[in-house]
């Protein structure tokens, strides 16, 4: 196996460094609020609890945490950065777009370290070196990293003809799915495109692509399938399909393939990022960052259970494989 480290394709902008912002007063209770599909004992929010505490900010000594804000279901997000707002903290940290969105019609002095697919492109921000608002954080370079994807998967499926992608309906805008469609096309694939807006539509748009001849699926960047991906793994398998992911540790836990930043790695990135608001930074001086280091995981164990062999050449490109 041979491991390497890919650049951005947009030069992330780099992090204040937590020297340029004034220290954390002494005694005094720092207040964050969160508004994240994302479970409170997962490991990806226990890293950036570990990263906030490495920069000096630790919960039950200097810093409070507000409840209810982890895990939050689509239906919630409204109600939930309602509550937010109201306890006025010192910070919220939230995403993707929708949680985003409800807290920035709400307020527009608490400061928003948010996480999306395009921070830009969705405008919550002005420009990546200058957001100019209350809002900052990390922008994934998902519609780029979306076509990579599909072009990993064509190469892991060799004669491939017809393919789908699965997109989150709530966010998903229909010009990146034209975009996708028309790349597929000029290698001479048919892409079909299936949106999901609720957990509960995961399974029967799966089986929607399959029964459309599709021969491999691309799942598009959003928290949705993270957040389901055991109803995801446990499916794709069951109807024999190969299919990539948005994270690498998706492939580690069981998906055939995985292509991005690491999870962990961004919610690090946007750690200290919090950390330098809570120090005092005005979030409009905050540039926001972009992921600089991708990996790709190829899981030759969930390849296997499938009947599908992955090509030796792409294997080898990989930066770890799970045998």
């Amino acid at each position: 196996m041979r491991r390497r480290e890919f650049i951005a394709i947009v030069g992330g902008a780099a992090a204040f460094a937590s020297t340029s912002t004034s220290a954390q007063e002494p005694g005094h209770i720092y207040r964050l609020g969160f508004l994240i599909p994302t479970a409170r004992d997962a490991a990806v929010t226990t890293a950036f609890f570990e990263e906030l505490r490495a920069a000096g900010f630790a919960e039950g000594q200097n810093l409070s945490i507000l409840p209810g804000g982890f895990g939050v279901p689509v239906e919630q997000i409204d109600q939930i950065a309602k509550a937010m707002v109201k306890a006025t903290p010192d910070a919220i940290v939230a995403g993707p777009e929708l949680q985003l969105r409800a807290l920035q019609a709400l307020t527009r002095t608490i400061p928003l370290i948010g996480m999306t697919e395009d921070m830009v492109a969705d405008g919550l921000v002005a420009s990546l070196a200058h957001p100019g608002g209350n809002i900052t954080g990390i922008s994934l370079l998902s519609p780029e990293l979306d076509g990579k994807r599909q072009d990993i998967l064509i190469e892991a499926v060799p004669g491939l003809r017809r393919m789908a992608a699965l997109a989150d309906a709530n966010v998903t805008p229909a010009a990146h799915l034209d975009d996708l469609r028309s790349a597929a096309r000029a290698r001479g694939i048919e892409l079909s495109t299936v949106g999901v807006a609720t957990p509960d539509r995961i399974v029967p748009a799966i089986d929607e692509a399959k029964a459309s001849g599709a021969q491999a699926i691309n799942f598009l960047a959003t928290p949705l399938f993270f957040v389901n991906r055991r109803m995801v793994f446990e499916r794709v398998a069951k109807v024999l399909l190969p299919a990539i992911y948005q994270w690498p540790e998706m492939a580690e836990e069981g998906g055939l393939a995985g292509y991005g930043s690491r999870f962990t790695h961004v919610y690090r990135q946007r750690a200290r990022i919090v950390a330098n608001v809570l120090r005092g930074t005005n979030p409009a001086d905050i540039p926001v960052e972009q992921p600089t280091r991708f990996e790709l995981v190829i899981n030759l164990k969930a390849a296997k259970a499938i009947g599908h062999e992955v090509p030796a050449g792409l294997v080898l490109r990989a930066d770890q494989v799970i045998e």
